[in-house]
């Protein structure tokens, strides 16, 4: 069958192969052979990871790549999957070694000055979709908003929203403004470079985020994935993993007094801490801890 796609094939005599060893394989057995390799290691859905490396190498989508299965890779494409194979080992994430990550069925890229989006997040972009649905021009604000997860997946999908994303790390805010460019939400998405909320003024409909939340003391159980290459300061949250999250609270007291609701995503074993100290910042407000969809705390609501 004729190669497809982007893939650019050329015959050339062997060479000795690669570490991985997948020169001359087809692609499913190259897959499997890194799928193998991500076992050992300890590597979760192994496959599927084996299946994104591979096809960032051959530059194809997931059908094109289907179709291919079957063919052989190439001595140059078997050396550029042998080096994402061990970067992969390594422990570096997927989404850093391909730059792309999908959150929201849209597709964002990501680079180490920003946190990988996970799918639980989506929940605050579900929230906030339904809490400014029916709303002329409503105004968010996205704080910590890191690569623009948030910010992006509620302007692509609200046309009539504005939001105020707001980050300390210049780098993050320059991920957020080109993934808002590449969904053509640029001119609905503000980058403001702030300490959470301060110098912010004016009525806002929601304030969502997802601040660091791990609890200092846990930070050398986590994933290598997640200790040795997502930026620390997108996730070490203080002692209690809520100190970030504590001092925005207080400094959204008077715009939940003003109509705001704040959706806050915390660790699943956080609901009672985070709902304390939101009725400390805001004693005369509604507080509630919703789950996410494995029923595990998730998100921190306040309102009026």
């Amino acid at each position: 069958m004729p190669r497809t796609g982007h893939r650019n094939i050329r015959n050339q005599p062997r060479k000795a192969s690669t570490p991985l060893g997948v020169h001359g394989m087809t692609l499913a057995n190259a897959q499997h052979a890194a799928a193998k390799a991500f076992e050992v290691t300890g590597i979760d859905d192994a496959l599927l990871e084996a299946e994104i490396l591979l096809r960032h190498v051959l530059h194809l989508d997931r059908a094109s790549y289907f179709a291919e299965l079957n063919q052989p890779i190439s001595e140059e494409e078997a050396e550029a999957y042998d080096q994402v194979v061990s970067r992969r080992l390594a422990r570096e994430p997927s989404a850093y070694i391909t730059g792309h990550r999908e959150f929201f069925a849209l597709d964002f890229r990501v680079t180490p000055d920003a946190l990988i989006p996970r799918p639980e997040t989506e929940l605050l972009v579900e929230a906030t979709r339904a809490r400014i649905a029916g709303e002329d021009a409503p105004l968010i604000v996205d704080v910590g908003v890191g690569c623009g997860a948030i910010a992006v997946a509620t302007a692509a999908n609200q046309p009539n929203v504005t939001v105020i994303a707001t980050d300390v790390s210049f780098p993050a805010l320059a991920l957020t403004r080109l993934n808002a460019r590449l969904h053509n939400v640029d001119s609905r998405v503000a980058c403001v470079q702030a300490d959470l909320l301060s110098g912010l003024h004016g009525r806002f409909d929601v304030i969502v985020t997802n601040l660091p939340y791990v609890r200092t003391s846990d930070w050398e159980t986590l994933e290598p994935e997640i200790r040795e290459h997502e930026p620390r300061l997108a996730l070490d949250g203080g002692p209690d993993g809520l100190s970030l999250i504590k001092r925005l609270l207080h400094q959204a007291a008077p715009f939940v007094e003003e109509g705001a609701e704040v959706y806050a995503e915390i660790g699943d074993d956080q609901g009672e801490e985070a709902i304390a100290h939101a009725r400390t910042a805001m004693p005369w407000a509604n507080v509630a801890v919703l789950p996410d969809l494995a029923g595990r705390d998730r998100m921190l609501v306040v309102k009026r």
